[in-house]
């Protein structure tokens, strides 16, 4: 006998689901991020990212964009005044290991989209020497029940050493303090990017 669905639940079962790192670090994101929180785009690239994560902070809300080059910041700013969101960002020409030099403890999600920039150079890209002193600092700025989530991309243009750095890093990650999480396509023929997730569980 076959068991009558909802029209509801029948288009909810139709949907795709979508798995691609980027989508899931948004997903994750929906989830962390309430009004008035504050939030940082460690890599702001074409703006993107920061400008949905200035949707879910709200106006009362705080984003902190940073990228080394000045197109990406410049990009960035461009989107962010024609939705109407840069008065609650604040953006910064300079690399993500200086976070911690310019950002206030009790940050509620911080996105890593590591790579190089779209339609940039593609030989100006994150690398491990920074990322990972980034990935320190962001844990520290943290709030509990906060989050760090990772694009991780790897192969071709984006290399493999930041890849191994970042997976041996968040191995060394406390326990006690995050839990990490990482999902990864299986049947991908090609690099797929890696989805990494750090919730700050206490102080």
């Amino acid at each position: 006998m076959m068991i009558p669905q909802s029209e509801s639940n029948a288009t909810r079962c139709d949907r795709p689901l979508v798995l691609n790192a980027l989508a899931l670090s948004h997903q994750y994101a929906r989830l962390l991020i309430l009004p008035g929180d504050t939030v940082i785009d460690a890599t702001c690239g074409n703006g993107g990212d920061t400008e949905f994560l200035a949707g879910l902070a709200g106006p009362d809300g705080h984003v902190i964009g940073f990228d080394i080059q000045a197109e990406a910041i410049a990009r960035t700013t461009d989107r962010l005044q024609k939705a109407g969101l840069l008065e609650r960002c604040q953006l910064h020409v300079a690399s993500h290991d200086q976070m911690l030099e310019r950002v206030k403890p009790g940050v509620r999600c911080v996105l890593f989209n590591l790579g190089y920039l779209p339609r940039g150079d593609h030989a100006i890209g994150t690398r491990a020497e920074t990322t990972l002193p980034a990935l320190d600092q962001a844990l520290a700025l943290l709030r509990t029940g906060g989050a760090v989530l990772i694009c991780l991309y790897y192969g071709g243009d984006s290399g493999f050493e930041e890849y191994q750095a970042v997976l041996d890093y968040i191995r060394t990650i406390p326990v006690r303090q995050f839990a990490v999480q990482k999902i990864e396509m299986a049947n991908a023929t090609n690099c797929a990017p890696i989805f990494i997730c750090c919730e700050k569980l206490k102080d």
